[in-house]
């Protein structure tokens, strides 16, 4: 696979059929990786469903455990430092305008994507999307301080735990609200057409994904639950790719 470098930083992408450019986020929290959209943990492959009609594009998450990408660990800036690997990569290619389809913690991203760049960011799809529950606010430090960070440490000597511990504080204490990237406020003036098709785990709380889709002015929410049982999967699909056409700039 071809890799994106600049830098400390080398980032792993695949792209898959032709079209209008589609960015794919894959879920899988920090340690989301391109392989994760084509095993169990991903409800549908993306990248197979929509190859047809989108030039689609995914890299592994910067420092994902079982991926190829790397980079320094930007303790200060943890959500920014993704975005600016995600927006890297479609600069590397040329594309300036794109589509987003996100899962779990793509959700987040999504977010701060929309606020990074509004401009280039044609219509979005958050599936399954992270969130902050109230009654769990440490639920993605807990899991990442042990499912993630001792094996980032273990293969790069120069990362201690204490510089993952503030990585994490930053990334999901100093804030541990709603969607951590961006406020309601943000969501409520948001005029990017999304799509939310909802989850109800500890990790993609229900609550959250539907007070996202109540504020945001131009948002679409898809049948609910959509995953289970797994027959329902392709009407998701066709949800998500009527969605698709009905933003892609005409011409496209």
């Amino acid at each position: 696979m071809p890799f994106y470098e600049k830098g400390a930083v080398r980032i792993c992408y695949e792209e898959s059929g032709s079209g209008y450019p589609l960015l794919v986020i894959p879920g899988g929290g920090l340690n989301a990786t391109i392989a994760g959209l084509k095993g169990d943990s991903s409800p549908f492959n993306p990248m197979e469903e929509f190859k047809g009609e989108y030039r689609c594009i995914a890299s592994d998450l910067r420092n994902a455990n079982g991926g190829q990408s790397a980079g320094p660990l930007e303790a200060e800036r943890p959500w920014d430092a993704f975005t600016d690997d995600h927006l890297a990569v479609m600069d590397h290619l040329g594309i300036e305008k794109f589509m987003v389809l996100g899962f779990c913690i793509g959700g987040p991203f999504i977010w701060n994507l929309l606020k990074r760049a509004p401009h280039r960011v044609v219509a979005a799809v958050l599936a399954q999307p992270s969130g902050s529950r109230p009654e769990l606010r440490d639920y993605f430090y807990d899991n990442n301080m042990k499912g993630w960070g001792p094996a980032l440490a273990a293969k790069r000597p120069e990362i201690t735990m204490e510089t993952i511990d503030r990585f994490l504080t930053r990334m999901y204490r100093t804030n541990p609200d709603f969607v951590f990237t961006v406020t309601r406020d943000f969501v409520r003036n948001c005029q990017t057409p999304v799509l939310i098709l909802p989850d109800d785990v500890p990790a993609h709380p229900y609550a959250v994904a539907m007070e996202a889709a109540m504020l945001a002015p131009k948002a679409e929410v898809s049948m609910f639950p959509w995953k289970e049982p797994k027959e329902r999967i392709p009407l998701a699909v066709r949800q998500i790719r009527s969605f698709l056409r009905s933003h892609r700039p005409a011409g496209s």
